[in-house]
């Protein structure tokens, strides 16, 4: 599809979804990543000024808040600050010590929490900013960045978020950026999983067409490996069936 025709159709889908909540915008936490700016690029056109971005730092890189900055800017996005540091630094005090990704994913939890009480103060909506591979792989932490009431991107493949972003003229310094979490110095998204997103936007094509992926058979075992480990993360608690 034209990246000009699935924007306008997502900021609709966007309007749509806040008219079936009555809800009065929607709020996006920035990280200065491609994924954070197209998803505020779309919030501003489906709800204007009613839109608010949250820069939410916890020990972060100051080039993230850079590039958060510079989106906001190029958007003329309400941007507010709330930093995390001294919350998870006082938190961490109080829990025995965890392995370094325990640690690690407890700053898009706070930041989760953070989100939902800037929404539920104004009767916003969080957009959420996964796309298709993260969501299919579980490339996102569960209660995380993955509790969001709706995911604007969530069925595009990482080459469609790119070419959205260069529709939506979104600054090509960020479009050129290494995907990353941003949860401590070094990390990218490519780096941590062990497989390109052009690898894994190309076998979950083929799977949806219902064709064989055209790709080495240890990457297309990886990507089956990942989806079932991190089913869980993508559908609703399981309750125990009472017999009745």
């Amino acid at each position: 599809m034209d990246p000009t025709e699935l924007a306008d159709r997502i900021v609709s889908w966007l309007q749509d979804r806040l008219g079936d909540a009555r809800a009065s915008g929607l709020v996006i936490g920035l990280s200065g990543g491609i994924d954070s700016a197209v998803t505020a690029a779309l919030c501003r056109r489906a709800a204007g000024d009613a839109v608010l971005a949250a820069w939410m730092p916890c020990h972060s890189l100051s080039e993230d808040e850079q590039f958060a900055r510079a989106v906001a800017d190029a958007l003329q996005l309400e941007l507010m600050t709330v930093d995390l540091c001294l919350p998870y630094d006082a938190l961490q005090k109080q829990l025995p010590e965890g392995n370094p990704l325990a640690r690690a994913n407890l700053k898009p939890r706070l930041r989760m929490a953070t989100l939902y009480y800037l929404a539920q103060s104004r009767n916003y909506l969080v957009a959420g900013t996964g796309n298709k591979p993260e969501i299919m792989v579980g490339y996102f932490t569960k209660y995380g960045d993955g509790g969001v009431d709706l995911e604007p991107l969530g069925e595009l493949y990482k080459h469609e978020v790119r070419a959205l972003a260069r529709a939506l003229g979104i600054p090509q310094p960020i479009i050129d950026r290494a995907p990353s979490p941003g949860l401590w110095p070094g990390q990218t998204d490519e780096g941590e999983m062990g497989i390109t997103y052009a690898e894994i936007d190309a076998i979950l094509a083929a799977w949806e067409a219902g064709e064989v992926p055209q790709l080495a058979q240890d990457r297309v075992d990886k990507v089956r490996g990942m989806m079932a480990r991190s089913a869980h993360k993508r559908a609703l608690p399981p309750a125990f069936p009472v017999p009745r």
